[in-house]
This record gives C-alpha cells, sequence and structure tokens, in this order.
C-alpha cells in the first residue's frame, strides 16, 4: 500500500477514535465510530484475496448494523427526554439498545459470531488493530454512558467469559483462538463494569498489552496456526521459551500479569455479594487456560516432525522491530508485584 493512502488511513483511525473519546453528544460520538470503520476497511481489504474481502464485507455489515441501532437509540432519546448528552441517557429503552449496539460493535457475545471469521480473514497486522485499538472508542461510550440495566451487563459479561472459553477449545487456527480470547476478556471487563470502571480500565491496558505481545510473537513466527508453532523454536529459541509465560498471562495465571485484573475483577463482584457469579467467571477461566497450555505444548514442548509436512520453511531474516515486542513481554510477564500501588491508585 502507499506510505501516503496509508499514513492518511492510520490518521483516520487516530482521528475516528480521538472525536469518540472527546464528544459529550451522540451524533459527534456516532460520526467518530464511523470514521474509524471507514478509515480501517481499506487496511482490511489490502490484500486481494477472497478471504480478506469477505472478512471486510462481514465487518462492515455489522459495524452498519451497530452504529443505525446507536443512532437510532439516540434519537430515541432525545424523543423521549430532550437531550443529546452522552451522559444523560436516563430511558431505560434507549440505554439497552445503546448498550446492545456497543456490544455488537465490540463483540460481545451472544452478539460475538462476527469477530472470529473476520479476524481468519487478515493478516495479523490489521487482525492486531482489530483487537486492540478498534475496541477502544465503543468502550469510552460504554464507560460514559455507565449502563443503568445492571442484569443486562452481567448476562452480557457471563454470556462472553463462558463463549469466550468454550469457542476456542476446538480451534486450530491462531486468528480465531486470539479472537475468542478477546472476547472472554471482555466480558470479564463488562463484568465488573457497574461496580467499579477503574478496574475495568485496568483490565482493558493489560489484555491491550498482553494482545500486543501476542500478535507481535505469531507476526515474528509468521505463523497462522498451532502445527507452525511448533516449527518456531528453530527462528527464534529465546523468545519460544518465554512465549509460553505471555500465554499463560492471557490465561491469567499467577504471578504473571494476566492474573492482577482477575484477581481485582472477583475480589469486587464477591464484595459485591455477587460470589456465584466471580465462581462461574473463575470457572469459565478455566476454559480459556486450557486452549492456551494447548498453544504452549504445541509451541515449546514439542519438536516439529521431520518429515515433508513438518519440514522447517525458508526462512528470509525478519524486518520486524523487536523492541515492541521486547517491551510489551517485560511487561506481560512482570508487572504483577506492582498490584498494590496500582489498586492504591484505583481507589479514590
Amino acid at each position: 500500500m502507499n506510505p501516503y493512502i496509508l499514513a492518511i488511513l492510520l490518521l483516520g483511525l487516530g482521528l475516528g477514535t480521538t472525536i469518540t473519546f472527546a464528544s459529550s453528544h451522540w451524533l459527534l460520538a456516532w460520526m467518530g465510530l464511523e470514521m474509524n470503520t471507514l478509515a480501517i476497511i481499506p487496511l482490511m481489504a489490502q490484500h486481494h484475496h477472497p478471504r480478506a474481502i469477505e472478512a471486510t464485507t462481514k465487518y462492515f455489515l455489522t459495524q452498519a448494523a451497530a452504529a443505525a441501532t446507536l443512532l437510532f437509540a439516540s434519537v430515541t432519546n432525545a424523543w423521549l427526554t430532550g437531550q443529546w448528552e452522552i451522559q444523560q441517557i436516563t430511558h431505560p429503552l434507549p440505554s439497552t439498545m445503546i448498550t446492545l449496539a456497543l456490544a455488537l460493535k465490540i463483540g460481545l457475545a451472544p452478539l460475538h459470531a462476527w469477530l472470529p471469521e473476520v479476524l481468519q480473514g487478515l493478516d495479523l497486522t490489521t487482525g492486531l488493530i482489530l483487537s486492540t485499538w478498534q475496541k477502544l472508542a465503543p468502550f469510552a461510550l460504554i464507560l460514559q454512558i455507565q449502563p443503568s440495566n445492571s442484569t443486562l451487563l452481567i448476562i452480557l459479561g457471563l454470556t462472553s467469559t463462558l463463549i469466550g472459553g468454550w469457542g476456542g477449545l476446538n480451534q486450530t487456527q491462531l486468528r480465531k483462538i486470539l479472537a475468542y480470547s478477546s472476547i472472554a476478556h471482555l466480558g470479564w471487563m463488562i463484568l465488573v463494569l457497574q461496580f467499579s470502571p477503574s478496574i475495568t480500565l485496568l483490565t482493558l491496558l493489560t489484555y491491550l498489552v498482553m494482545t500486543f505481545s501476542t500478535f507481535l510473537l505469531f507476526k515474528l513466527n509468521k505463523a497462522t496456526n498451532i502445527n507452525t508453532l511448533a516449527t518456531s523454536w528453530s527462528k527464534a529459541p529465546a523468545l519460544t521459551a518465554l512465549t509460553p509465560l505471555i500465554l499463560l498471562s492471557l490465561g491469567g495465571l499467577p504471578p504473571l500479569t494476566g492474573f492482577m485484573p482477575k484477581w481485582l475483577i472477583l475480589q469486587e463482584l464477591t464484595k459485591q455479594g455477587l460470589a456465584p457469579t466471580a465462581t462461574l467467571a473463575a470457572l469459565s477461566a478455566l476454559l480459556s487456560l486450557y486452549f492456551y497450555l494447548r498453544l504452549s505444548y504445541a509451541m515449546s514442548l514439542t519438536i516439529s516432525p521431520n518429515n515433508l509436512t513438518g519440514t522447517t520453511p525458508w526462512r528470509f531474516p525478519s524486518t520486524q522491530l523487536t523492541y515492541p515486542l521486547a517491551t510489551s513481554t517485560a511487561m506481560t510477564i512482570w508487572l504483577l508485584p506492582l498490584t498494590p500501588g496500582i489498586s492504591g491508585l484505583l481507589t479514590p
């Protein structure tokens, strides 16, 4: 892609998200979301491949449906209450519709079906943008409206953690596994949103760092399925040794960074008298942990078979910068000891 066009599209992505962040009016927020969608579509379709075009079409249709629902709900809210302010959603009907529209935008279960299919059709770089940056603007809106329907949020959160765990169990494609991982993490964030927005924000930040590490790792190894991972030991042995720690941090295993948000969320849910919800969420984390362990096993504990299909592919020197991966890997593995300081910052 022409570097000037790429720069314009990336600036459009940044501008769309910034407009949504800064807006207090529903029309402006909707405009930012639309700019975001329109800026990423050429990036998704840049590889002229049927899978990429199919993924782009699916993404466009779901995002257009979500944006139309969001606009309809905000107009309904203005009609019922006379307010266009984002934080003045008082009527339950537009509040529920907006929550569901934003859930469809970020891929929360049961409105998640588009996300694994779309991510599977993209390359890893665009997949990284879709899994991280594209979640920020809708999440900012969810945090601002603080949906009053607490039952809906808990149902969305629990369904997402369970489907994110179950869906990833039977997958062999890494991008689909990362899509289900994204659904599960978003479920954890939504569960605690109404009780502690600061913990939700912390969970979102740790999710962004861990997902960034994982995508860069797979990109460095040029891996798109589990079988390809088995040949990574000959490409980057030190990184292959660290990979299980990155994946288990995504799974939320102590003493790694990923354990911190899960710990704080379970603690908060228990404080709010939602012990059954916390128990179900903790059990669903075991499902996610299983497929992360499966990836770790395939990558670090097995050696690729010495036959024609398992032959180590020809490798050109990698042109990918390693500093971002090194920084995000260190943050993915070692931030748990900072939990007391971070939780001290979170408490008002």
